[in-house]
């Protein structure tokens, strides 16, 4: 099982720095980052090669829900597809995971 941790920013001028500490705290082994809007998944490269990487039993990191995805439906298809791989999705503010029964 992988920590994978995910970060993201929506313009060059933000900084991801915050974002890839947490997730190094939080032990993610691998991290990918990219700084592009959310608004779709179209050009968000770095978040399609994390999702193709996740195997059973790996975790998606993210620091906040909004970097993840922007609209309930993007983040609902984002999780969807994790779960097809046999991974988890964890959200770690506010703390919020797939992983077991409450998270199903």
């Amino acid at each position: 099982m992988a920590r994978i941790g995910y970060a993201r920013v929506s313009t060059i001028d933000q900084d991801l720095q915050v974002q890839l500490d947490r997730l190094r705290k939080e032990g993610c082994e691998i991290i990918r980052s990219e700084k592009v809007s959310g608004v779709s998944r179209e050009g968000r490269a770095e978040l399609a090669t994390v999702i193709e990487f996740l195997r059973q039993d790996d975790e998606l990191v993210v620091t906040r829900l909004d970097r993840l995805g922007r609209d309930t439906r993007d983040v609902l298809n984002i999780v969807h597809e994790c779960r097809q791989r046999g991974a988890f999705v964890t959200i770690l503010d506010p703390h919020v995971t797939t992983r077991g029964e409450m998270g199903q």
